[in-house]
């Protein structure tokens, strides 16, 4: 019994640590992320799709013009993959009620082919959004659960990574930079 006790308890350890660092954990770090200012104006996106195995199946570049008024923002994406298709995509993005020094800011973010609204939370450099999206796949519409991280580290570069997901099995993983 006190084996048992003892191999599920490293299993959790094992387990816990294997598990990504939360959004707190950039709190610190700069330069420092402020969607107003850096989803603001022109950017261009440059990035690659890769499958479950880690084989890059797609590549793309991404033009990027985002503004802000009114006290929300609005994020357009057009997407030109290299096999000729074309996607766009436009984030709309509200700032959440925060304590003007609280380490954690975020935002409500939609986009009409992102299922429901997601939350975009930002703390020192780092972006954290998870959402689900509908994907075209062969003439149908997949939803595919998104968890985007981005890191600035840049004043005008942000790298992201998304990891991909259908019923809890990793499907495939987009890294990406935009540069404004």
């Amino acid at each position: 019994m006190i084996r048992a006790l003892a191999l599920v308890a490293t299993m959790g350890l094992a387990i816990a640590g294997c598990s990504a660092p939360g959004i707190e954990t950039y709190a610190d770090k700069t330069p420092r992320f402020v969607a107003e200012d850096f989803f603001s104006g022109p950017m261009k996106a440059y990035g690659v799709v890769k499958n479950r195995s880690g084989g890059v199946t797609r590549k793309f570049v991404a033009d990027l013009e985002g503004s802000w008024e009114g006290g929300r923002g609005v994020l357009r994406e057009k997407f030109e993959f290299d096999d000729g298709e074309i996607q766009h995509r436009n984030w709309v993005m509200v700032p959440n009620a925060a304590a003007a020094n609280a380490p954690v800011r975020s935002y409500t973010a939609t986009a009409e082919d992102v299922v429901g609204p997601s939350t975009m939370r930002v703390a020192g450099n780092a972006v954290f959004m998870r959402y689900v999206l509908q994907v075209p796949y062969k003439g149908r519409t997949l939803e595919v659960n998104v968890d985007d991280r981005m890191y600035l580290v840049a004043p005008n570069v942000l790298i992201a990574e998304s990891k991909l997901s259908k019923w809890g099995f990793n499907v495939g993983e987009i890294q990406l930079t935009i540069v404004k």
